[in-house]
C-alpha cells in the first residue's frame, strides 16, 4: 500500500509522510562506511520510497563524510522531484578537527555547514534544517536567531532540533515565540519499544509547544527484528555494542507473539507501534535493499488492536523514577485531586481534521 497519508509536521503547514527515509547508509565513506552502500546500490531504495508516495528524506552532513548528501542530491535531480520532496539535513559535527569553529552550533559553523550541504545536495534551499546534537556551549539565542536569518534568506524553509535536552528545546521554542522568530517544528530523537525514555519530558513538551517528533532507530539498531536472538551477525556482533539488558531480551517474546497473531513481522510491529504513538510525526526507516524498505513501508498497512498494543506497552514500559513518580495518575489522584475525576478535555473535544 502506498504512503498516501500525509500529516502536518509539528505546528506548521508542512505535510510529511508518516515514514521518513533515512539515508545514513548512502555512501561508503567516513564513520558509517562499515554498512554504507554505493550510489547504484541505494538508487533502487530511493526509487522504491518515491514510488510508494514517500516524500520525507533525512540526511546529515556527517553521514558517510558528506557522501550521503552528494548521492541524495544526485538521485533527487535524476528523478526530478526536488519540489515534491521534503529534504532534511543536519549540522553540528566538525568538518576540520583543527579548527575550533568548524564544528558545534555557533553561527559561524551553522552558516558554513549549510552552504556546504547545499553544494553537495545540488540545491539552493533545504526544507528542514536541524541542529544535529546539543554542543553544551552555544547560547540557544544564537541558534534561534541564525535559524531565523536563514529562513529570511530563503536558504531553509523550516527549522528543528535533534538530540537535545527537553529544556533546551523548550527554551528555543519560547525564545522564538517571544521574539516572533522562526519556530522549531521538528524534534528528532531515538525512540523504540526498548528506548521509551523520551516519553517523560520530550514528547509532552513537543505536543505542548508544537514540535512534531520524528523517531530515529525505531528498530533499535535492528534488535527488534529478532535477528540477534540466534547470534546473528552485524553491528551488534561486536561485544562492545552489546548493551541490551535482560528486560530488552524478554521484550522480544511478546513482540514475536503479537507479530504472529497479526501475521506480520516483528520489525513491522515495532515500526507501526512507534509511528502511531502519541506525539510522533514520523518514524525514520533505513534499508539495505529495496525489498527491505518495501517491508518496512508495509508496516502501516495494519492496525495494532488495543489489547495487543496494551501487551506491548506493558512489556516495554519504563517505570517512573525520582520526581516523575509525582506526576503519575496514581500519585496525582492520591494527593492533588483525591477521589475526584478531573481531566484535561472531554473525549472528542478536538476531533482530528482530515481531508479524506
Amino acid at each position: 500500500m502506498p504512503l498516501d497519508q500525509y500529516y502536518l509536521l509539528g505546528r506548521s503547514g508542512l505535510r510529511v509522510s508518516r515514514l521518513a527515509l533515512g539515508t545514513m547508509n548512502f555512501g561508503t565513506g567516513g564513520f558509517h562506511a562499515a554498512y554504507g552502500k554505493t550510489e547504484d546500490e541505494v538508487r533502487p531504495i530511493f526509487r522504491e520510497y518515491l514510488d510508494h508516495g514517500g516524500n520525507f528524506l533525512d540526511t546529515a552532513d556527517f553521514y558517510t563524510a558528506g557522501e550521503s548528501e552528494t548521492i541524495l542530491g544526485r538521485l533527487i535531480a535524476e528523478a526530478n522531484v526536488r519540489d515534491r520532496v521534503v529534504l532534511t539535513t543536519k549540522f553540528t559535527n566538525s568538518v576540520d578537527p583543527g579548527d575550533p569553529n568548524a564544528g558545534g552550533n555557533g553561527r559561524k559553523h551553522m552558516i558554513r555547514a549549510l552552504e556546504a550541504s547545499l553544494r553537495r545536495l545540488g540545491t539552493d534551499y533545504v526544507d528542514l534544517f536541524l541542529l544535529h546534537t546539543w554542543d553544551r556551549l552555544t547560547p540557544v539565542e544564537e541558534v534561534v536567531r541564525t535559524f531565523d536569518d536563514l529562513v529570511r534568506a530563503g536558504k531553509i524553509r523550516y527549522a528543528g532540533l535533534s538530540d537535545v535536552p527537553a529544556w533546551y528545546a523548550a527554551r528555543a521554542q519560547s525564545i522564538a515565540e517571544a521574539h516572533a522568530l522562526t519556530p522549531m517544528v521538528n524534534l528528532q530523537l531515538p525512540y523504540s519499544l526498548v528506548q521509551r525514555e523520551i516519553e517523560t519530558e520530550h514528547v509532552p513538551m513537543g505536543q505542548s509547544l508544537g514540535l512534531g517528533v520524528t523517531a530515529w532507530s525505531p528498530l533499535a539498531g535492528g534488535f527488534l527484528t529478532g535477528k540477534y536472538r540466534d547470534g546473528g551477525a552485524g553491528r551488534l556482533a561486536d561485544p562492545a555494542a552489546q548493551t541490551w539488558t535482560e528486560r530488552d531480551w524478554q521484550l522480544l517474546k511478546p513482540l514475536d507473539e503479537v507479530a504472529g497473531k497479526l501475521g506480520v513481522t516483528m520489525a513491522q510491529v515495532a515500526i507501526n507501534w512507534v509511528a502511531t504513538q502519541p506525539g510522533m510525526a514520523a518514524a525514520i526507516v533505513g534499508a539495505s535493499s529495496a525489498g527491505q524498505l518495501a517491508k518496512s513501508m508495509a508496516a502501516l498497512d495494519f492496525e495494532i488492536p488495543a489489547e495487543l498494543r496494551a501487551t506491548l506497552d506493558e512489556a516495554s514500559a519504563v517505570p517512573a523514577a525520582s520526581v516523575y513518580r509525582m506526576f503519575t495518575p496514581g500519585y496525582q489522584n492520591w494527593v492533588v485531586t483525591p477521589d475526584l475525576k478531573i481531566g484535561d478535555k472531554p473525549e472528542g473535544y478536538a476531533p482530528a481534521v482530515r481531508n479524506w
